[in-house]
């Protein structure tokens, strides 16, 4: 089904547990890919470079003031019958710019009785550009969530489900919660789905015509159905029951109705970020069936020698076994009646492995006892909580539920921190962003930050991407960056900048940290100096609204991970603007330009003052890891002259993101290539995913 056909779907065709509405996704041809490439990555760029932004936009920017005057003087009845007017004008016309300035219009003057909210001209430039089906860059702070409310209303108007995609529950509850009044003036029904839903509960919201929920929770309800459906998921089996007049009988199989509209805030952390791995439906099996191998690997694993047994290649998140590792394996498992080894064959402290573990089952046991030693540590890539581990997403700082590594790392993970051990998880299912979203019929996006990676988006998702001009001129200062010698020093400097803005000029101060262990060594440094602050990290969310309520406040202090670094709007308090504003202080650059940028954007929104600090280290795991050799000079620069120089640090962050956006960029490609192949395997046999 392609996306000419939107508009002309009955809403027979929408319903609650009929078979899915969504576009057959397939892999383009080499040409047609070698085409796109070029395009969004080479003349594209320059189009938009040489146009500036669309000349369409601002046609329906000048139509929609037109109508101003004449939506106001109508009273709340007469918005509502003109809106039911407009509704078949907006459908017969596929969202044309005349009757969709008209309910911008209309909606505009909605939204100030309502909400006491007034559309921008620049937020109807980007409500215009994502009802076309475009990825909008707007600055952070323009008013994204509001912005997003135009295209959503419209097009729940006549009739199609939409889904607003946020990247957290914390965000989803927020925006249907602030914008449901809005929707409901017009009899639409909005709901949010947070995790903690049954599956009823879910039905019934997706049932409505607005849905906002996080990408993670709407691809797994994907995929969930998608198993539920069977061979029935197939897009063969699709047309036949679309086509067959067929009541459906007993409770739908479904939740979802379909993939029509989604507009996805956020969008470059969901479709780069978030895109590298594919995401698994799977199910727990009731115990662990490799305890003892488990436990043997980690005793094993922990008496090999680094550079001699095994190698770290920390960028690329593996280990490597050397030859003599397998080997010194291989003899172990060679050996008859493995519980009386012979001492001779084993070295000191060692065991024999499982009598009835093979020599691969025994090689991939020690390779994952060595990641869960070497590569994932506790309050970085996982926390401990309430005796489970839960894994932390670093691009938002945020813990992931009820999502495990696969093939024991898991199980590995728990039991190096003495925990009991989960069940092992068998795949029920598994898709990429890259081929879900690329189901929608009409997809969408808006993010601070895009540019970046405009040509990638354009590739893979096929969105174009705009820049919508600033309401107001930015005010925001940014001081140069430093450079310190340790951790210990750079968390000196952090505390003293603190101290500066937050005690002396009473502004309100937020830091960012990388992980959660940062944030609570920073914690440590604060209370030392007797600061008072808060502190906001996968371990300590469960007041997330009120500290980003109180973060803007007059001398306030928030310590937090990158859970605060998008979607947030940091309000500041009384006397704040005239003080300078919020002030933001990056201690550790990320993997990404872009979300450095992000938390640099919580401060001087909207044309308010605000100010921000880059305080970072030679030695952060950026550097040393992704740029050793820069690393190398750039710490023996600091003991000679004391200070890095800004080009140097320029250099040396540039370099290593560039290094990580690579490495990224090829296991994205990577895994939808695998997916698309795995698929086709699925697809031959008769199963959906």
């Amino acid at each position: 089904m392609s996306e000419a056909l939107l508009l002309r779907l009955d809403p027979g065709d929408l319903a609650s547990g009929r078979p899915y509405v969504e576009r057959d996704e397939r892999p383009p041809a080499w040409h047609d890919e070698l085409a796109l490439g070029l395009w969004h990555g080479v003349a594209r760029p320059a189009w938009r470079q040489f146009s500036g932004h669309s000349a369409g936009a601002r046609r329906v920017v000048a139509l929609t003031r037109s109508h101003e005057a004449e939506m106001a003087a109508l009273d709340d009845t007469g918005l509502r019958t003109r809106a039911a007017a407009l509704r078949h004008a907006l459908r017969r016309s596929h969202f044309g710019a005349a009757p969709t300035a008209q309910f911008f219009a209309l909606l505009r003057e909605v939204a100030t009785r309502v909400l006491g909210k007034r559309h921008y001209d620049s937020q109807v430039h980007a409500g215009w550009l994502l009802l076309q089906g475009a990825l909008v860059e707007m600055a952070t702070g323009e008013g994204k969530t509001f912005a997003a409310t135009l295209p959503v209303c419209a097009a729940a108007l006549v009739g199609l489900p939409v889904h607003v995609v946020t990247v957290n529950d914390y965000l989803a509850a927020r925006d249907a919660e602030a914008m449901g009044p809005l929707y409901a003036f017009f009899g639409l029904r909005c709901g949010a789905i947070v995790h903690a839903l049954t599956r009823e509960q879910r039905r019934a919201i997706y049932g409505g015509d607005i849905t906002y929920a996080s990408n993670k929770e709407l691809t797994f309800d994907y995929l969930r159905d998608r198993t539920a459906l069977g061979d029935r998921a197939s897009p063969l089996h699709r047309a036949v029951a679309q086509g067959s007049a067929a009541p459906d009988v007993g409770e739908p199989a479904t939740v979802l109705r379909g993939l029509a509209f989604a507009i996805v805030d956020e969008a470059d952390s969901v479709f780069i970020d978030e895109a590298r791995t594919p995401l698994i439906l799977s199910a727990t099996l009731p115990g662990s069936q490799h305890r003892a191998l488990t436990g043997w690997a980690l005793a094993f694993a922990a008496n090999l020698r680094h550079g001699i047994d095994f190698e770290v290649e920390r960028a690329l998140m593996r280990v490597r076994l050397t030859d003599a590792a397998r080997d010194r394996i291989e003899s172990l498992v060679r050996q008859p009646g493995r519980a009386e080894v012979a001492a001779e064959v084993m070295h000191p402290g060692e065991t024999a492995p499982p009598a009835d573990a093979t020599r691969r089952n025994c090689t991939e046991a020690v390779t994952q006892a060595l990641s869960a030693l070497w590569l994932y540590h506790r309050d970085q890539q996982y926390v401990v909580v309430e005796g489970k581990v839960q894994i932390v997403d670093e691009s938002t700082g945020r813990v992931m539920a009820d999502r495990a590594w696969e093939r024991g790392l898991h199980q590995m993970i728990e039991a190096k921190e003495g925990l009991d051990a989960s069940g092992e998880r068998v795949t029920l299912a598994r898709i990429t962003y890259q081929r879900f979203f690329r189901r929608y019929l009409r997809l969408a996006g808006m993010t601070g930050t895009a540019t970046e990676v405009a040509a990638e988006i354009g590739r893979v998702y096929g969105l174009p991407v705009w820049r919508v001009p600033l309401h107001r001129a930015s005010q925001a200062r940014r001081a140069p960056p430093r450079c310190l010698r340790n951790s210990a020093a750079r968390w000196e400097a952090v505390v003293d900048s603190v101290r500066e803005h937050a005690l002396k000029q009473g502004r309100p101060v937020l830091v960012g940290t990388r992980t959660v262990l940062a944030s609570e060594q920073l914690s440590a440094y604060l209370h030392a100096a007797k600061i008072p602050h808060v502190v906001l990290n996968a371990k300590h969310d469960q007041d997330e609204a009120l500290v980003v309520a109180r973060a803007g406040a007059p001398g306030m202090v928030t310590v937090a991970t990158n859970m605060a670094g998008r979607g947030t709007d940091i309000a500041l308090g009384p006397g704040v603007a005239e003080r300078g504003g919020l002030h933001v202080i990056l201690s550790e650059y990320h993997e990404s330009a872009r979300i450095d940028r992000q938390l640099f954007g919580r401060a001087a929104r909207q044309g308010d003052p605000g100010s921000g600090e880059a305080l970072v280290t030679v030695d952060d795991e950026l550097f040393r890891v992704h740029a050793p050799v820069l690393t190398a000079l750039a710490r023996q620069w600091m003991v000679l002259f004391n200070a890095l120089p800004a080009p140097m640090l320029w250099l040396l962050r540039r370099v290593s993101q560039a290094s990580v956006e690579a490495r990224s960029r090829s296991a994205r490609a990577a895994s939808l290539k695998q997916d698309r192949r795995l698929a086709a395997v699925l697809a031959f046999s008769g199963r959906g995913e």
